[in-house]
């Protein structure tokens, strides 16, 4: 299994060491970035990758190292740390990158295939609202299966965590990490995912008030007959 995993953090912290400890369970080709050390430039607002293409995009090349592996990848791991509620600047950046890979624009097909966890931290609160920042952005880039690990650690650090809500931790990650090896290979989208591409596919099909949208739904067939879980 290929596995990615993108830490909205640059330090290995309690939401690090949790995404670890599952990649470790699930094992495979293990690929992990660190978010803002491998990519750090922020959107600006010029909206080419809509009105035009992702290429367009004044830092596309500084973020195929990332979205390359992240294409190929089987699993997909987002962590961040709670900020107020939320995730991390540099994640909510990266995710802002990708705005045109929704649904609604241009997916990737590849991501229909895809499983993906996202894994949020804090001492107290906000794990839910975090989650929610990440699987968001993985729903609507069309990927069917998302786990979501939210935990209250109780302490700043890792080393400060208890060993009883360690024993918790691993409990709970081994049972998602059982999952994802189950299910590998056998991912297809749900009703709320096809739901979702069918009311797009109208909508590129009838409407289409955005042209290179409209182009790029008709070059992958998807106007027609065929389908990116296929």
């Amino acid at each position: 299994m290929k596995i990615v995993m993108i830490n909205g953090q640059n330090h290995k912290g309690s939401t690090y060491h949790i995404g670890k400890m599952l990649v470790d369970k699930i094992g495979g080709e293990v690929t992990e970035f660190f978010l803002p050390r491998d990519f750090s430039e922020y959107c600006i607002g010029c909206s080419r990758c809509f009105s035009e293409c992702a290429e367009k995009c004044p830092h596309y090349e500084k973020q195929q190292k990332i979205l390359n592996v992240m294409d190929e990848a089987d699993l997909i791991i987002l962590t961040s740390p709670v900020y107020v509620y939320h995730v991390s600047a540099p994640m909510k950046n990266f995710l802002d990158h990708q705005g045109h890979r929704w649904m609604v624009h241009r997916p990737k097909s590849q991501m229909f295939r895809k499983q993906a966890v996202c894994i949020s931290t804090a001492a107290g609160a906000g794990m839910k609202s975090t989650n929610r920042d990440m699987a968001d952005s993985l729903f609507f880039w069309g990927v069917p299966k998302i786990y979501k690990i939210g935990v209250a650690v109780q302490a700043v650090n890792w080393d400060g965590v208890s060993d009883r809500k360690k024993a918790r931790i691993e409990s709970r990650v081994s049972k998602i990490a059982h999952k994802i090896m189950r299910k590998n290979g056998k991912i297809k989208p749900g009703i709320k995912t096809k739901a979702f591409f069918y009311a797009m596919r109208m909508v590129q099909s009838k409407i289409g008030w955005c042209e290179p949208d409209v182009k790029y739904w008709n070059d992958m067939g998807w106007t027609k007959n065929v389908r990116p879980w296929k």
